[in-house]
């Protein structure tokens, strides 16, 4: 099965094995990560739902591409600038592509309950006190 992610500002085709090069991902080598942005899917000449496609990858090594060049010059104004970048990137190997496991979502679901649960007082709080001074403007 392959699938289409999106990374990095970047979209890469990938299959299970593969080994990709992207933009810097938090992470240390051994890791295991969950690429989410799963724009395409499918084996062969039939695609599936991507919305239900998972691509999980193991972090190879966090290391640095070939160095870029930059010069800037202007004509007859005695004027030369050189300087050089080398870009961060994280070297991934591809380890599974498939089907979501139902297990693993309601998971991320409990984690986010509790989080949404402590952003809601706190969004109640400030309107409780906005609604007194409207009354009192209204007075």
């Amino acid at each position: 099965m392959f699938a289409v992610v999106r990374t990095g500002g970047k979209q890469y085709r990938v299959a299970a094995g593969d080994k990709i090069a992207v933009e810097k991902l938090a992470g240390e080598a051994g890791e295991t990560i969950v690429l989410g942005d799963v724009l395409l899917a499918g084996e062969g000449a039939d695609l599936a739902d991507a919305s239900k496609v998972t691509v999980s990858a193991e972090i190879i090594a966090q290391a640095k591409s070939e160095k870029v060049i930059v010069f800037k010059k202007r004509r007859r104004h005695n004027y030369r600038r050189k300087a050089g970048h080398r870009q961060q990137m994280t070297l991934l190997r591809i380890v599974g592509v498939g089907e979501a496991k139902k297990a693993a979502a309601p998971k991320k679901a409990a984690e986010a309950a509790p989080a949404a649960a402590e952003a809601a007082p706190a969004a109640k709080k400030p309107a409780a006190k906005k609604a007194p001074a409207k009354k009192a403007a209204a007075e």
